[in-house]
C-alpha cells in the first residue's frame, strides 16, 4: 500500500478553501483547531439551532453556522454528525444549498458505503479518516506529529478531489506520519467489524467476565480490577510499541507461557466463526439498519446498555480505587 506525506500534498491548496465543520464533537472539535492552526483562516462550525455545543465553538475562537447557511457558504463540508444522522443532515440541509462543485469530506466510510446518502453529481466525496479518536488527533499534531488517516475517493466531479484530499490530511496532521489510499467500503467494513469483534465490543466484555469470574471465587473486588483491567493499558502500550511477537519478548516467562496456556481456549474455533458471522452481518447492511432502527426507537438498546455498564461492580472497584489517587 503506497503511503503519502507532507511532501506529497499542497498545503496551500486547502488554506485556499472556505471549510465548514458539521459537529464539534470527538472529531469536529479536534480537527477544525488542528485546520485553524495550520493556517486555515476561512473556517466554520456549523451545528443545529439550538446546539448545546455552540457556546464550546464560540469559546475556541470560531464562528456558528447552521448546516444550510454553512452549505451555501463553504466549498467544502466535513460531514462529522454521527453517523445514523448524517442521511437527514444532507436530504434536508446540505443537498437543497451546497455549491455547485463543492466537496463533501466524510471521515467514516458509512453514510456512503450504505447509502445514506446518494450525493449529487457534481460534488467532489473523498474520505479522510483518521485512526485513532479526536483528543489522540489533538494532542499528537499539539506534539508536533498526527495520526495515520486513510483516505478514498468517491466521486471526483471537479478533478481536484485526491489533491483536496491529500492537503486536508496533512492540515490535520496526518501528513506528518502517513495517510493510506483505501476505498469506502474497505475503511468502514473493517472499522465496523473491528469495532464489534475486536476493541469496543469484544475487550471490555472480556475484562467484565474476567472480574466477574474472580470475584466470583471470592478475590476482592479491587485485585480483580487491578489484574483484569489496569494492566490491559500496560500490554495495550507494549503491543503498540513493540508488535505482538515483541510485547511476548518484553513479558516474563511465566506470563508467556500463560498466553500459550490460556489463549486458544478463549479465542477458539467457534469464537472465529462467531468473528466471521459479525463481518457478513456488517457487510449485508444488517448491521446498519440495527443502527438506524435503535435510534429511531429512541436509542432504547444503547440507552440500556449505558445503564448496565454503568452497574456493573466493576465501576465501584474502579471508584474505590480512584480514591486512592486523591490522598495526600
Amino acid at each position: 500500500m503506497q503511503v503519502y506525506f507532507d511532501s506529497d500534498a499542497d498545503p496551500a491548496l486547502i488554506r485556499t478553501k472556505r471549510i465548514a465543520i458539521l459537529g464539534y464533537g470527538n472529531q469536529g472539535r479536534p480537527q477544525a483547531l488542528n485546520l485553524r492552526d495550520s493556517g486555515v483562516e476561512q473556517l466554520r462550525v456549523a451545528l443545529r439551532e439550538g446546539s448545546s455545543s455552540a457556546g464550546d465553538v464560540r469559546a475556541d475562537g470560531l464562528d456558528v453556522m447552521t448546516p444550510a447557511e454553512a452549505a451555501a457558504w463553504a466549498d467544502i463540508m466535513v460531514m462529522l454528525f454521527p453517523d445514523e444522522e448524517q442521511g437527514q443532515v444532507y436530504r434536508e440541509a446540505l443537498a437543497p444549498n451546497l455549491r455547485q462543485g463543492a466537496a463533501l469530506i466524510f471521515a467514516h466510510g458509512l453514510a456512503i458505503r450504505f447509502a445514506l446518502i446518494e450525493p449529487r453529481d457534481d460534488l467532489d466525496v473523498f474520505l479522510v479518516a483518521p485512526k485513532g479518536p479526536g483528543t489522540a488527533l489533538r494532542e499528537e499534531y499539539l506534539k508536533g506529529s498526527g495520526l495515520i488517516s486513510l483516505f478514498a475517493i468517491h466521486q471526483d466531479a471537479t478533478g481536484s478531489a485526491r489533491p483536496l484530499a491529500l492537503s486536508y490530511g496533512s492540515a490535520i496532521g496526518s501528513g506528518r506520519v502517513g495517510m493510506l489510499e483505501t476505498s469506502f467500503a474497505e475503511e468502514c467494513e473493517a472499522d465496523l467489524f473491528n469495532e464489534q469483534a475486536v476493541l469496543w465490543g469484544a475487550i471490555p466484555e472480556l475484562i467484565q467476565a474476567g472480574f466477574d469470574t474472580l470475584v466470583e471465587a471470592g478475590f476482592s473486588p479491587e485485585v480483580a480490577y487491578l489484574e483484569c483491567l489496569t494492566e490491559v493499558k500496560l500490554i495495550a502500550d507494549l503491543i503498540y510499541a513493540r508488535g505482538i511477537a515483541g510485547m511476548r519478548e518484553a513479558i516474563s516467562n511465566t506470563a508467556e507461557f500463560g498466553a500459550l496456556k490460556g489463549g486458544e481456549r478463549i479465542v477458539t474455533a467457534d469464537t472465529r466463526t462467531e468473528m466471521r458471522r459479525i463481518l457478513r452481518d456488517v457487510r449485508n447492511g444488517s448491521f446498519v439498519k440495527d443502527l438506524l432502527s435503535d435510534a429511531e426507537n429512541g436509542y432504547a438498546l444503547l440507552k440500556a446498555s449505558r445503564a448496565r455498564a454503568s452497574a456493573h461492580p466493576i465501576e465501584q472497584a474502579r471508584a474505590r480505587l480512584e480514591r486512592l489517587k486523591d490522598r495526600p
